[in-house]
C-alpha cells in the first residue's frame, strides 16, 4: 500500500452461510475502524463451490461429530460477538433470488437490505427465497426491484461475480480480500484481517 492511501477490503458473501452472516455483523465496523473502503461482493456459493467439485452444502456431508461441533462454534461467535443466531428451518436455503434482488437494488438501498435478509434468514427464520418476504425487505419499490431480478443485466452481473470471485482464489465464505491480494477466509479470521487493514 502507497503512503496515505485507504486500504481495501472486498467482503465476499451469500446469505447461505451461517459464518457469512456471523461476519456480515463485523465487516462495517471493521472497515470503519481501520478507514478501509469496503466493497461488499455476493457470490452464489452453490455455483462457487460446483467450480471446485464441491457439495453444495459442505457441512451436510460432515460426520455428525463435526456438524455438532460447527453449531456449536457459531453458537459461540454469536455469543462472542453479542449477536442472534436461530439456526434456520430451512436449511441450505436456495439464495439466488435474494442475491439478484441485492443486485438489482441501488446502492443506497443495499446496505439495509443486506443487513435485514442475513438476519431474517439467520434469526428470525424467514425464508428469503419467498416474494413476499423479499418485498418486506426490500420495502419501498419491491416490486420494480423483484422484476428488475428478471433482467438478463441481473442475472449476469451475478455469473460475473461468482465467476471473479473464483478467478480471485476465493473458495468459501465469508472470504475478505486486503488490498487485492491478500485472502482471509472465515469469519473467525478477522483479528488477522484487522492486522492487515491496520499496517501503514
Amino acid at each position: 500500500m502507497m503512503d496515505g492511501m485507504a486500504h481495501t477490503l472486498d467482503f465476499y458473501w451469500d446469505f447461505s452461510s451461517p459464518f457469512a452472516y456471523l461476519a456480515s455483523t463485523q465487516v462495517h465496523a471493521l472497515a470503519e475502524r481501520t478507514g478501509a473502503t469496503l466493497t461488499l461482493r455476493p457470490m452464489l456459493l452453490g455455483a462457487l463451490f460446483k467450480t471446485f467439485g464441491t457439495a453444495d452444502a459442505p457441512i451436510l456431508s460432515w460426520p455428525e461429530v463435526k456438524r455438532r461441533y460447527y453449531f456449536q462454534d457459531i453458537c459461540r461467535w454469536a455469543e462472542h460477538w453479542g449477536v442472534p443466531f436461530v439456526m434456520p428451518s430451512r436449511f441450505p436455503m436456495l439464495t439466488v433470488k435474494a442475491l439478484r434482488t441485492y443486485l438489482a437494488l441501488d446502492d443506497d438501498r443495499k446496505r439495509g437490505f443486506f443487513d435485514r435478509t442475513f438476519r431474517a434468514y439467520w434469526v428470525e427464520d424467514k425464508d428469503i427465497a419467498d416474494d413476499a418476504t423479499l418485498a418486506t425487505l426490500i420495502g419501498d419499490d419491491a416490486p420494480r426491484a423483484l422484476a428488475k431480478c428478471n433482467d438478463q443485466s441481473v442475472k449476469d452481473a451475478l455469473r460475473d461475480a461468482t465467476a471473479t470471485a473464483a478467478a480471485n482464489g476465493v473458495f468459501g465464505a465469508p472470504t475478505w480480500v486486503v488490498d487485492g491480494e491478500h485472502l482471509f477466509w472465515g469469519q473467525d479470521r478477522l483479528v488477522l484481517v484487522e492486522a492487515a487493514l491496520s499496517k501503514t
